[in-house]
């Protein structure tokens, strides 16, 4: 009776033998790590018996390995160094500007005897400046800063120079933010104002010259020679004035602008004037502390640029690009003042070509006018050689591109793509991967990516 049924013998739950209690369980698992804890023990006994039998067979010196573990440190430490040599090699940056003058009075006397205020439209305020004199420069300032000094402009069709040279002189000089901006704009649209027939809406008298505006900048610390300027930084003496360009610089640039948008009926720059003012915002670009002015400073370098005409410009793009080449330093900064111009037209790119080739000029030491003997150059530099200097090779083959890339090669422009493309080979091949030199890793990897380029575009 108590043996199991047929359905029983094929039911799994009925058939699932009995686990065993905990007890046993326990014992066996007790019994398995000794037995694992054994066989290591054996293990690690015969590891060190048998370190020990080769280090007493090969004679250890400890004296031996202090000496290979230090010469070990001592190469990776060179290995190290090699790598990181590019950190040491310095960035593009030249001061601009130095230690600023003091900037000139700005007071104006004549408010009582100001036309422009004697206007109908002002009404009896003329009234209110003859009974408290004191207050009436600090009334015009209001009425310059609250946009009333332009209104009374636009309506009365006419600003007296008094009054012309006191706005431009706030704009230049003045230490308080809101008028001098209130100013440079006063002076924007007063000289861009035209009618339907291109003519000047406002009548000017006095107009804001070359020789004022080189004064400012003489007074801002601007450093017309910068040969030296590198060079003497370390050495030049502490003064309580301050340095670098004050805030007013952002209104001498646009200003600048709008003065190069007018030749009609008269100019207010001449062309080497222009030249001048165009070598010298391009110059602003080498100032890091100039960064936050990029946009206007563009702005104002396009401006100057189509302010010369058909027949001036060709001549005045290769008398700007050879000034800027003898005032760059040769460094990285030749790479900054070819990339600091926005090839948006055709001029543009004609200057930077320009630039680029006179800066190879000087870089090289030789006569090179053309795109041959640029090439030639190059292609007889070694990169296998241990002194070969890659940081300049690095220069050379930037300026390289942007000139080729923006000139007019005419029938010859295979040629050139094909001597241009077999010296892009050459540094992409020649130079390996495990060369650690400074600026090796640079020009492999630029010369790869120009090729790439150049082929697709080609092809």
């Amino acid at each position: 009776m108590e043996e199991p049924l047929d359905f029983e013998e094929e039911d799994q739950l009925v058939r699932t033998p009995l686990r065993p209690t905990n007890a046993n369980k326990r014992s066996k698992i007790i019994g398995l790590d000794d037995l694992l804890t054994d066989f290591y023990e054996e293990k690690n006994k015969y590891v060190h018996s048998k370190s020990k039998r080769l280090s007493l067979s090969k004679g250890y010196n400890s004296d031996e390995d202090d000496i290979s573990r230090k010469y070990k440190e001592r190469m990776l430490s060179k290995f190290v160094n090699e790598m990181s040599a590019e950190e040491e090699i310095p960035l593009w940056g030249q001061r601009v500007f130095g230690h600023q003058k003091s900037l000139p009075s700005t007071e104006y006397n004549g408010v009582a005897d100001c036309q422009l205020l004697q206007s109908s439209s002002i009404g009896d305020l003329i009234s209110v400046i003859y009974f408290n004199e004191e207050q009436g420069e600090s009334f015009l300032e209001g009425l310059l800063v609250n946009r009333w000094l332009c209104k009374l402009a636009f309506i009365s069709g006419f600003v007296e120079d008094s009054i012309a040279t006191w706005v431009f002189n706030k704009m230049l000089y003045s230490s308080n933010g809101e008028l001098q901006v209130s100013a440079c704009e006063f002076w924007c649209d007063i000289l861009l104002s035209k009618d339907e027939a291109d003519k000047p809406l406002v009548s000017l008298g006095w107009f804001p010259g070359y020789s004022q505006l080189m004064d400012a900048l003489a007074t801002y610390g601007y450093l017309f020679d910068t040969s030296t300027s590198r060079s003497s930084l370390s050495q030049e003496i502490h003064t309580d004035k301050p340095e670098g360009p004050p805030e007013n610089i952002s209104s001498w640039i646009k200003v600048i602008s709008a003065c190069c948008q007018i030749r009609s009926p008269r100019s207010i720059f001449s062309i080497s004037e222009a030249e001048e003012l165009l070598c010298i915002i391009i110059h602003f670009s080498l100032d890091r502390k100039l960064q936050g002015l990029l946009f206007i400073i563009n702005e104002c370098m396009q401006s100057i640029i189509r302010f010369f005409s058909e027949e001036e410009w060709d001549v005045s793009c290769k008398r700007v690009a050879k000034s800027l080449a003898f005032r760059t330093p040769k460094d990285l900064n030749c790479l900054r003042v070819v990339d600091c111009i926005s090839v948006t037209n055709g001029r543009s790119k004609q200057l930077r070509s320009q630039i680029a080739l006179q800066l190879l000029t000087l870089h090289f030491d030789i006569k090179v006018n053309d795109y041959k003997e640029i090439l030639e150059v190059l292609m007889s530099v070694n990169v296998k050689d241990k002194d070969c200097d890659f940081c300049k090779l690095y220069i050379y083959l930037v300026l390289a591109e942007n000139f080729l890339s923006f000139h007019h090669l005419g029938e010859e422009k295979w040629v050139a793509i094909d001597m241009w493309c077999k010296f892009l080979r050459n540094c992409s091949t020649q130079i390996t991967s495990t060369d650690w030199r400074s600026y090796a890793s640079k020009v492999r990897n630029k010369a790869s990516y120009i090729l790439q380029t150049t082929v697709e575009s080609s092809g």
